[in-house]
């Protein structure tokens, strides 16, 4: 018997889903607004308490990490790992942005001693994707995408009656502000077009320009890491992404002009994620997870483009909405599915795939750059 928890870190929300692997019961579903987090990390330590409380000892809690580390226990964490899973500038730490509460966090569980917490790396750590597509990359998806994976092989084993090890599938995660795409291969990532490397999601541009980088870094005093939460599709179509929600956002498309080149803009990024990474896979069928896949609307747009671009290269794709029972984000119960991994519960095979125990490495050991060194700048936790 596993009692196992997980936790997903949001844009909008921070999600934490557990379950009982004897009994099937669900032991904590629910989501906390991420700016009641950011005022004060404690509530997630609060919760968790409350619930081993209720229910006896939890044998594994996977946190919320950002790029991700290395697997290991989360008292085991030094300094180091935990800002360089959560790198920020220094002015960032004093604009108080959502990633600096995830940071104090991270902190609070490495103290948490009566919780069996750990932390996961990210699609970069993995030794599944072949270092020359790590290459000068630092978000190949963050630790929560690997979440995302993690329920999406779990679903498609259960649906097609195959083991974990001949899955082939891309998952895709269209959040409120990134939309990402990972690549599985026998029940592995070896691939991901993801966040802010990726195409534009409603938030964020995605992937930048170098002459734009180039250009910014030189225009602005300080070249903050809010800039990365804009210029995607929500930008495009001239609305406040704060003010228009993404249901509205999808309505507007189908009747103001201006507001459709935006929407297409974010449909077809969607498409142009999986056709990236179609060297690496070829995919028996792709699942969309994410606040957007949940409007009916948007997923049948998502869906049809998909099918259509995959017609006109003679083969077919089923595209499939993933199912979750979590009330909470689908990547929550993903992260639980880890965390009963990690304490040798019934998806214990499922973690052994993923070779998540093999993780090494940091964020910025795959880049190619004279100046690489200096970028030991983010190693010092600041708070």
């Amino acid at each position: 018997m596993v009692k196992a928890v997980g936790i997903d870190s949001g844009t909008k929300s921070m999600d934490i889903f557990g379950f009982d692997d004897e009994t099937n019961e669900v032991i904590v579903d629910v989501a906390v607004d991420r700016n009641e987090v950011t005022k004060n990390p404690r509530i997630i330590i609060d919760i968790l308490r409350q619930v081993q409380e209720e229910h006896g000892k939890i044998d594994a809690i996977v946190g919320p990490c950002g790029y991700g580390i290395p697997l290991k226990p989360a008292r085991e964490v030094t300094d180091e790992e935990i800002a360089l899973a959560t790198f920020i500038t220094r002015a960032d730490v004093e604009r108080r942005l959502k990633i600096v509460g995830l940071r104090e966090l991270m902190v609070l569980m490495r103290e948490a001693k009566d919780l069996n917490i750990y932390f996961t790396p990210g699609v970069i750590h993995l030794p599944t994707v072949p270092e020359w597509r790590k290459a000068n990359r630092i978000d190949l998806g963050t630790a929560d995408k690997v979440f995302t994976v993690a329920l999406s092989i779990v679903r498609h084993s259960e649906k097609e009656g195959v083991p974990y090890n001949r899955v082939n599938l891309i998952a895709v995660e269209i959040g409120f502000a990134y939309t990402s795409a990972m690549a599985v291969k026998n029940g592995q990532i070896v691939d991901a077009m993801a966040g802010t490397a990726g195409f534009p999601g409603y938030l964020g541009m995605g992937f930048m320009d170098s002459e734009l980088a180039y250009a910014l870094a030189n225009a602005l005093d300080d070249f903050g890491k809010l800039i990365l939460f804009e210029g995607g599709s929500a930008y495009i179509a001239g609305v406040d992404p704060f003010t228009v929600t993404p249901e509205e956002f999808v309505k507007l498309a189908k009747s103001d002009e201006r507001v459709a080149k935006g929407y297409n803009a974010m449909v077809e990024a969607i498409v142009k994620d999986v056709f990236t990474l179609l060297p690496s896979v070829k995919p028996e069928a792709i699942y969309l997870s994410g606040r957007f896949s949940r409007i009916p609307e948007f997923f049948k747009d998502v869906k049809d483009a998909l099918e259509d671009a995959f017609s006109k290269y003679g083969f077919s794709v089923e595209v499939r909405k993933l199912e979750s029972r979590a009330k909470a984000k689908e990547a929550a119960e993903g992260s639980a599915i880890i965390a009963n991994g990690i304490a040798g519960g019934m998806y214990k095979e499922l973690f052994d795939v993923l070779k998540l125990r093999e993780s090494s490495g940091s964020i910025f050991d795959w880049v190619y750059l004279k100046e690489r060194e200096k970028l030991r700048v983010f190693e010092e936790l600041e708070l």
